[in-house]
C-alpha cells in the first residue's frame, strides 16, 4: 500500500514540469567532480574526508533557494548520502519535506569490465537491504547504471535483461526503478546501438505486467525523438536523459528536440558552480543552470 507521501511523489513525477537532479556521484567520479566544484584531492587525506566535502558540496546545491519543487521534479542521491543529514534533517527526508523534491537513490555497484561491448552491473548482494534502508527514509526510487558502448545484439540485450530483472527485484520493494542502460556518446556504433537498445527494451517492457510502470534513463538519441515510442508507452511513467560527457549547452539544445524528455543531468547541472564563489553568485550561476534545463525539459 503506497503512502500519501509516495502518491503526491508519483503525482509530481508523472504530471509537472522539471527534471531530475543527479547527484549521485559516487567512489570513483567524486574526485573529479570535487576538482570541478573547486575543491582539489589536497583538501582532503581519506575516503571519509573526501565524502564529507562532496556532502557538502551537495548541501550547498540542496539547500539555496533557487533548489526546489517548482523546477526540480527529483533528485537522485548516492548511498553515502542517505545516511547523512542536511540541517539536521536525513537528506532523503529533507529532500521532500522541507524541498518537494522526490528522492532517488542510486543503488548499482558500479560497472564489471567490459564484454561484448558493453559493461554490466556488479553483482548487488546487498540489494534488498539497501532498498529496506530507502523505504525507511521515504525514498520513493532508485537508479542503477550499465553502459553500452558498441552495437552489440549480445552484449545489448544482456544488458537490458539484467536491468529489467533487477528492476522486478526493486519493484517488489514498493519502489520505483530508474533503468539506466547508458550509450557512450562517443562510441563509434552510437546510432545503431540505439536501435538495439530500443528494440530490447520494447521486448522487456512488453513482459511486464498490467499497470506496472518503470522510468528509463537514456542517452539523448543521435535521431531527435527516436525514444517517442518508449516515451508514450503504457509501461514507462517517464523517460529521463543524461548528459553523458556533453557539455550543458549541447545538451539542452539536443534534449529540446526529444519531446517528452526530461533531463537527469549530473555534470551539467554544477558546471559553472565553484566553491570559491560568493553566496550571491554561486546563488546566480546555479539559478541560470537550473532555468535552462528546465526549459530544455519542457
Amino acid at each position: 500500500m503506497a503512502s500519501d507521501a509516495q502518491i503526491a511523489m508519483l503525482e509530481q513525477v508523472e504530471t509537472q514540469s522539471g527534471f531530475i537532479a543527479a547527484l549521485d556521484q559516487s567512489g570513483g567520479s567524486t574526485p573529479k567532480a570535487l576538482k570541478i566544484y573547486g575543491v582539489d584531492e589536497s583538501a582532503y587525506s581519506n575516503d571519509e574526508e573526501m565524502f564529507a566535502a562532496v556532502h557538502a558540496m551537495r548541501t550547498r546545491i540542496i539547500t539555496n533557494d533557487v533548489f526546489n519543487g517548482d523546477r526540480v521534479l527529483g533528485a537522485i542521491l548516492f548511498e553515502n548520502t542517505l545516511e547523512r543529514d542536511i540541517d539536521g534533517i536525513p537528506s532523503a527526508q529533507y529532500l521532500w519535506g522541507k524541498k518537494r523534491v522526490v528522492p532517488f537513490l542510486k543503488v548499482d555497484k558500479g560497472l564489471a569490465e567490459e564484454a561484448n561491448g558493453v559493461q554490466l552491473m556488479k553483482p548487488m548482494p546487498g540489494l534488498d537491504e539497501l532498498l529496506a534502508k530507502a523505504n525507511q527514509q521515504n525514498v520513493f526510487g532508485t537508479k542503477m547504471r550499465s553502459v553500452v558502448k558498441l552495437a552489440n545484439k549480445a552484449g545489448v540485450d544482456a544488458v537490458v535483461a539484467q536491468q529489467f530483472e533487477v528492476a522486478k527485484q526493486i519493484l517488489a520493494a514498493g519502489l520505483m526503478p530508474i533503468i539506466e542502460p547508458e550509450v557512450d556518446i562517443n562510441s563509434p556504433e552510437k546510432a545503431d546501438a540505439e536501435g538495439l537498445l530500443k528494440a530490447a527494451i520494447v521486448t522487456e517492457l512488453a513482459a511486464l505486467e498490467d499497470g506496472v510502470k518503470v522510468m528509463l534513463k537514456l542517452t539523448i538519441p543521435s535521431t531527435d525523438n527516436f525514444y517517442k515510442e518508449l516515451v508514450e508507452h503504457p509501461s514507462v511513467l517517464k523517460v529521463v536523459a543524461l548528459s553523458g560527457g556533453y557539455v550543458r549547452d549541447v545538451a539542452n539544445k539536443m534534449l529540446s528536440a526529444n519531446d517528452g524528455m526530461i533531463a537527469s543531468f549530473s555534470r551539467a547541472l554544477t558546471e559553472g558552480v565553484s566553491a570559491q564563489q560568493s553566496e550571491q553568485e554561486y546563488t546566480q550561476t546555479l539559478d541560470a543552470a537550473i532555468e535552462s534545463i528546465y526549459q530544455a525539459s519542457k
